[in-house]
């Protein structure tokens, strides 16, 4: 006798179905472990600390004890140790009492292989969530450790001795399973806890300098990758399956005052380009036709400063991708600031916002600009009311938001939309990809350098660009210390954490358009790009916080010839985009 779909779904939808998170604690040789760690006992006397630990999750099984399975494909999750995500959610998982627990550690080759950009936003696998896809060279990044280590008889100090370890842990031959022998009961919302032991994967690990045991990209023959990813295996330990007090809610975004004036205007699509991840665009700022509009014409609009003598046009340029031809930029006070003007392009798929990312939405970014001491040091009161007082001005706002009143939250709204239309994604190096031009031998070159590790104990001569500068942003929106060395009284990232290991560390900004975006770093110190490339060559500096992707090279640098200099240099020239300077109508600087 056959069983009808309605029947089997009723049976299903008796037995019930639940959320099952997966709580995962790390350890350093069963001692409670965070991350930035301090400083741990490593083998034969080595000194490690932890910088990061982050990882991609898939395949959750569970087996029943009739030998059965229920298997939760098509559910990932993501785990970061320095933002604290250490968790994943796993929904409609049936009820029942199971004997075993099974997942690994990466992704199915055909997603490893698939089009990221396909990932909506928040997606465990999106490349703006999870910083951990490879880009060009195809794939994620399964598993990611990396810290700095020194070796025994050198005191803490010592920073010229301490060095970088990079593993990175991948390939579809090292998918990591984990398996656990251990009764979960599931009966509505459910947490297991786990461990892993870091120390289990590291503690034994002898690093040595320049001897290739620093480093693992998962290449081809790499034994070291072979062993590593053993270690993370057996490294997780079950504690326990409790009932969850309520379940887990995804966090909402903040909505502003503003939320009554949603809907107003004409809808404006934003285009993905093809290869882009998906953004998270604001949902209580929607675009539309007159609020982009609206932007357009206030970042251009001088009366937005103290008396009436800059506009953000003033120090973010359309012709040089929105950024400025000098190293400090000078305030509307004419006094000179602390750092380099940054390029405005891409802004949709920034998760913050200015070289220390103290803004999470680029509206507060926007009123920042306008009211601070050393930019635009405008009175907001002044400018709403400045504003306010033309009629012009008024039916515009009326246009984007309802009603006619001018705020300074509605300046910021109004910027936002403009800004985060500012898409570059069609430089040379964009058609080549598409096969409309072909790069020249010398520009291939460069990017083979650019996307290829420095790891001269494996033969592989590159530059290690793509460890921060990956993919089709050419940015992981990352905090690093790039070896430009301390200086006393700066905050960088520390300043916004609060933590001491984020001093000198500055947001990876994006490499699309540098060939127009001169002078480079944070305060503007390098101005050519044969500097840049020389410093990241033999000029860096070694700090407490330098980014172990750095610090694992030897003190000597990478030691490129001059030939492989100018082939990098002509590759990042192949990233300018020039229709930027042609997004949307020119900009004025004289006002509405």
């Amino acid at each position: 006798m056959r069983v009808s779909a309605v029947v089997l779904f009723l049976l299903w939808a008796r037995l019930g179905a639940a959320e099952l998170t997966l709580e995962c604690q790390l350890r350093w040789r069963g001692a409670p472990l965070t991350v930035p760690s301090v400083e741990l006992a490593g083998a034969e006397g080595r000194v490690l600390r932890v910088t990061r630990f982050a990882a991609l999750v898939s395949g959750v099984e569970l087996r029943r004890a009739d030998g059965g399975a229920v298997q939760l494909d098509g559910q990932y999750g993501f785990i970061d140790a320095e933002t604290g995500r250490l968790a994943m959610t796993l929904r409609n998982v049936p009820e029942d009492n199971y004997t075993g627990l099974e997942f690994q550690i990466g992704v199915p080759p055909a997603i490893n292989h698939a089009d990221p950009g396909q990932c909506v936003a928040r997606h465990p696998l999106n490349p703006i969530v999870n910083g951990l896809h490879w880009g060009w060279s195809g794939g994620y990044v399964f598993a990611a450790i990396e810290g700095r280590w020194r070796a025994a008889g050198h005191d803490a100090d010592e920073r010229k001795a301490e060095r970088g370890f990079s593993y990175h842990l991948a390939t579809d031959a090292r998918l990591m399973r984990v398996r656990f022998a251990a009764a979960v009961e599931i009966a509505g919302p459910t947490t297991v806890r786990l461990t892993l032991d870091l120390g289990k994967v590291l503690g034994a690990q002898k690093i040595a300098a320049d001897g290739g045991s620093e480093t693992t990209h998962s290449g081809k023959d790499d034994l070291l990758a072979v062993v590593l990813a053993k270690a993370t295996e057996r490294a997780w330990f079950f504690l326990e399956a409790v009932p969850m007090v309520g379940a887990l809610a995804e966090p909402e975004r903040r909505v502003r005052d503003n939320a009554p004036y949603l809907g107003i205007g004409t809808p404006l699509a934003f285009a993905v380009p093809t290869g882009f991840p998906q953004p998270e665009l604001p949902a209580d700022n929607p675009l539309t036709v007159e609020g982009v509009e609206l932007g357009r014409r206030l970042f251009g609009d001088r009366r937005l400063s103290a008396r009436d003598t800059q506009s953000c046009a003033t120090c973010h340029r359309q012709e040089l991708a929105f950024s400025e031809a000098r190293a400090l930029s000078i305030g509307a006070d004419g006094t000179q600031g602390t750092r380099n003007s940054m390029p405005l392009f891409n802004l949709a798929w920034s998760p913050s916002y200015a070289w220390d990312g103290a803004k999470p939405q680029l509206r507060d970014q926007a009123i920042a600009a306008l009211t601070g001491e050393l930019e635009m040091h405008a009175d907001p009161a002044k400018v709403a009311a400045t504003l306010g007082r033309d009629p012009g001005v008024r039916q515009d706002f009326a246009a984007a938001f309802g009603t006619p009143e001018v705020t300074v939250e509605r300046i910021g709204l109004a910027l936002e939309q403009f800004m985060l239309t500012l898409v570059s994604a069609d430089s040379k190096f964009d058609r080549a990809l598409r096969g409309a031009v072909e790069l020249s031998d010398e520009e291939k070159k460069g990017f083979e350098l650019f996307a290829s590790e420095y790891d001269p104990a494996r033969s592989r001569r590159g530059a290690d660009c793509f460890h921060c500068h990956g993919g089709a942003l050419f940015t992981d929106y990352g905090f690093r210390d790039n070896g430009l060395g301390l200086t006393r009284g700066e905050e960088a990232r520390s300043g916004v954490t609060g933590r001491a290991t984020d001093a000198g560390k500055f947001k990876t900004p994006s490499l699309r358009n540098v060939a127009v975006t001169a002078p480079y770093m944070h305060d503007g110190r390098l101005g050519t790009l044969e500097e840049v490339v020389a410093h990241y060559d033999h000029g860096v500096s070694r700090t407490a916080t330098l980014d172990p992707n750095l610090a694992k090279h030897p003190d000597a640098g990478l030691q490129l010839t001059m030939e492989e200099q100018r082939s990098l240099v002509a590759f990042l020239r192949t990233l300018t985009d020039t229709k930027l300077e042609r997004a949307g109508e020119t900009l004025a600087s004289g006002g509405l």
